[in-house]
């Protein structure tokens, strides 16, 4: 490491210090930090925090059956503990602590009140299911692709307008008809629904998708593929 360098990094610090410092003499546990790395700035909140994050991160965690506590805008024990338990289910840093990345696993803007509640818990358990009977051996980001294709048919005319109207629509997903619908949904399947419901889609916009070896359906060979992962070709 150059001087120059450790000399940066030792302002960098002073500065990370100082802010936190500042905040907590002026009675602020929610706090403002600037990532040096990324350029951008995230929302801490942890236990002692209070305010109108804390009860969007509250209404975020009850909604998915996280918490059961009351939605006072104090981070308490019981928000802690339903933060870890989220934490755990997403497969992070099970800490406690609402930052950046659990923000973003929560679809909650960072520094920002907004609070995404189009979906329910059993929404998202559904999502997790077909992507983990559907996209199973598939990398992460076909898993995603997956759970992005079922969101773009629930917001195209063509299709149902809910998640479980699309899945269980006739003829759409034939693995909800076999073994593989029973099966113990994967960590990674829960973690790919939560990343496709905060708007990651590797799919393009597709809302078709189909596994060439596995499926001779001339429609589905008709489609316009704009996208392959994996086994999966994605059309539209």
């Amino acid at each position: 490491m150059t001087v120059y360098k450790a000399f940066r990094n030792f302002i960098i610090a002073l500065a990370v210090v100082g802010i936190i410092v500042t905040g907590s003499l002026i009675g602020f546990s929610v706090y403002k930090i600037y990532d040096y790395t990324q350029n951008s700035q995230y929302v801490v909140s942890k236990l002692g925090s209070s305010g109108e994050e804390v009860k969007n991160i509250q209404k975020k965690l009850s909604s998915l059956g996280f918490y059961n506590g009351s939605v006072d805008g104090v981070y308490g024990n019981g928000t802690k503990s339903a933060v870890k338990a989220f934490q755990k289910s997403c497969g992070i840093t099970a800490d406690g602590i609402c930052g950046k990345t659990t923000l973003l696993y929560l679809g909650l803007s960072s520094g920002s009140s907004s609070n995404n509640t189009e979906y329910s818990n059993s929404d998202v358990e559904l999502l997790a299911k077909v992507i983990s009977a559907e996209a199973r051996g598939e990398s992460y980001e076909g898993q995603v692709a997956v759970g992005a294709v079922i969101l773009n048919r629930v917001k195209h005319p063509s299709f149902p307008d809910s998640i479980s109207g699309v899945v269980y629509q006739k003829g759409a997903f034939s693995c909800v008809n076999d073994s593989n619908w029973y099966a113990a949904v994967a960590d990674s399947s829960k973690r790919a629904a939560i990343d496709a419901l905060n708007g990651w889609d590797p799919s393009g916009g597709a809302i078709y998708y189909f596994n060439a070896s596995k499926t001779s359906d001339t429609f589905m060979h008709s489609r316009q593929v704009i996208k392959t992962i994996g086994n999966h070709k994605f059309c539209i």
